[in-house]
């Protein structure tokens, strides 16, 4: 089996429940999930919008303001992490990269790369398990772990963010994730990417992103697409022609933390 293929297996096996409507997936375990709309406003989330208030969770920048994050989610290299970097930094356009362990075990050079252009990586679990069926010490060893590989191989040396993997969360998983200081980040805008041999052009990753924008949009890619790889660019461009500006979950944090006046916006 060659290793587009094989990739596209084991995506098909770890993704398959983040593009569903919000539903139970296990006794204790939500899928992340919203109501998608064509009207360019912010997706609802319904009950799970009560939940990451309460523990300083993300999934969208709810000032109002025309920004946008662009945010990636890094489990295994498909050959298009470099062609996106060239197109973020070309743009002077900030990411963040959500990886495993398995990326930063076998793309060392990549994680360097991404930490020495400015972007932030954030902690998409060691071994991607579902993190709600782990015991507290478990889940701590599977982040710090991670943290600690991502130390190894360039100047970050901390890790601030959480996407869990599937998208899999409660409200336990998102209390243990505060107490070992890390944020969770989902995302309001996302579209089927990651299947690697279903992709279906650059056309379609930009109609699927444009359908969908809106103001303090998080949206989620996979770095593994060809499709997302073909059409940041113009992605990117289209979207600074229409007002946005794109900013870095780091600036979504202290936004937060700072009266508007003085944040600038």
């Amino acid at each position: 089996m060659d290793k587009k293929n094989s990739a596209s297996i084991i995506y098909l096996l770890i993704f398959s429940l983040i593009f569903l409507s919000p539903v139970q997936v296990a006794a204790g375990g939500f899928g992340w999930g919203y109501m998608k709309n064509n009207e360019h406003k912010t997706p609802e989330i319904g009950k799970y919008q009560e939940m990451l208030a309460k523990y300083g969770a993300y999934y969208v920048d709810h000032s109002g303001d025309k920004v946008v994050y662009l945010t990636f989610d890094n489990g295994y290299e498909n050959g298009f992490t470099s062609d996106i970097l060239d197109v973020l930094k070309k743009e002077s356009v900030p990411a963040t990269f959500f990886v495993t362990g398995h990326y930063v075990k076998t793309e060392p050079d990549l994680i360097k790369r991404m930490v020495n252009e400015g972007h932030i990586i954030g902690n998409h679990s060691y071994h991607h398990p579902d993190l709600t069926i782990l015991t507290k010490e478990a889940m701590k060893k599977e982040l710090e772990t991670l943290e600690e590989a991502v130390s190894n191989v360039s100047k970050q040396k901390e890790i601030k963010f959480l996407r869990p993997p599937r998208g899999t969360f409660n409200e336990q998983t998102l209390q243990w994730s505060n107490e070992l200081g890390l944020t969770h980040i989902f995302w309001s805008l996302a579209f089927n990417d990651w299947n690697v041999n279903g992709q279906k052009g650059a056309k379609y990753a930009y109609d699927q992103i444009m359908a969908q924008i809106h103001p303090g949009a998080i949206i989620l890619l996979h770095a593994i697409s060809s499709d997302n790889a073909a059409a940041l660019e113009q992605i990117i461009q289209e979207l600074k022609k229409q007002g946005y500006s794109f900013k870095s979950l780091d600036d979504l944090l202290l936004k937060d933390l700072l009266p508007k006046e003085i944040y600038g916006y």
